[in-house]
């Protein structure tokens, strides 16, 4: 088929790459344009930009597609159909009219749960068991559009947003072949109007670790926000993310490290640290962590 591929981050990557080893012709992808990145703030491009130059592919990066010179660009492709995943911006619905076959959105979560920006965070930080992705048919509303086709998978107990966006990734990219080689039998299905949960955008205000909550929810705190942007504490006035965790064996007043493996008391229960990173420094295994500058047991934690 002839695709319009609409993507900016890394969990786009691997579906941009199926699609072509499919052997579908990418005839324009769209993408975020360039932001400032590293020490010296130059432009650089998203990774899906960069993978689709790589692959030799056109690249558009339009600030908007409200426009009439966007949309009759985009025409102008005479597409099939479109494959929007973590794209960014909103389509009006003249540009989701543009493809003969629409729009086919891929989402990470199991509509109608998680719509919006942040679903495989919001599904570790509520406490999911399970999560997937769907293949949606898109419409004007956010993420409400039918599903053509959706798969399922169990989110680990000691699993991080970054081990759990990969798996999805790898997902989505297999589904949606699956979907477009079986698009004529496909049948789009409503969702339900029970079950709708809004995964709101993260914001850094929830990284800070309040640790007389209970220890299943910093747990998944530290879990949900990991890599970014990291939930973190303060330690001798330093700032240090926990990047793992899993349920911990001790109690003590909130905060207190119980051990030299960095179990700390929580509210109730405990959580033991897994992965850690001191500010300007890179993350570490706990192990390795501790063989450095420890946090001793008896340490409170937040304090000081």
């Amino acid at each position: 088929m002839r695709v319009i591929f609409m993507g900016t981050p890394e969990f786009s990557v691997p579906v941009l790459d199926a699609l072509v080893t499919a052997g579908h012709e990418i005839v324009a992808v769209y993408s975020q344009p360039p932001r400032p990145a590293g020490r010296g703030k130059r432009d650089r491009p998203g990774p899906v930009h960069a993978r689709a130059e790589a692959l030799g592919l056109e690249v558009r990066t339009p600030v908007s597609l409200k426009t009439e010179a966007a949309q009759a660009e985009m025409a102008a492709l005479d597409a099939d159909i479109a494959v929007v995943v973590a794209y960014g911006l909103i389509l009006p619905q003249a540009i989701l009219d543009t493809p003969e076959r629409g729009c086919l959105n891929i989402h990470a979560s199991l509509l109608p749960r998680w719509r919006g920006a942040a679903p495989i965070h919001r599904a570790i930080m509520a406490g999911d068991t399970r999560t997937g992705v769907c293949i949606m048919q898109m419409e004007a509303g956010l993420d409400t559009g039918p599903v053509l086709l959706h798969d399922t998978l169990a989110i680990g107990r000691e699993e991080t947003t970054a081990q759990l966006h990969d798996r999805l990734s790898a997902m989505g990219a297999s589904l949606i072949v699956d979907a477009l080689a079986r698009l004529d039998t496909l049948t789009a299905v409503p969702q339900p109007a029970d079950g709708v949960v809004y995964a709101k955008k993260i914001d850094k205000a929830e990284a800070r670790i309040d640790w007389t909550q209970p220890a299943e929810v910093v747990d998944r705190q530290i879990r949900g926000l990991s890599p970014f942007p990291g939930a973190w504490f303060m330690h001798e006035g330093t700032r240090i993310k926990a990047l793992g965790a899993r349920l911990g064996i001790g109690a003590g007043k909130p905060g207190t490290v119980l051990d030299d493996a960095v179990t700390v008391a929580c509210g109730s229960g405990a959580v033991q640290l897994t992965r850690l990173q001191r500010a300007g420094k890179s993350a570490q295994d706990a192990e390795v962590f501790q063989t450095g500058s420890p946090i001793a047991a008896g340490a409170a934690l937040n304090k000081g």
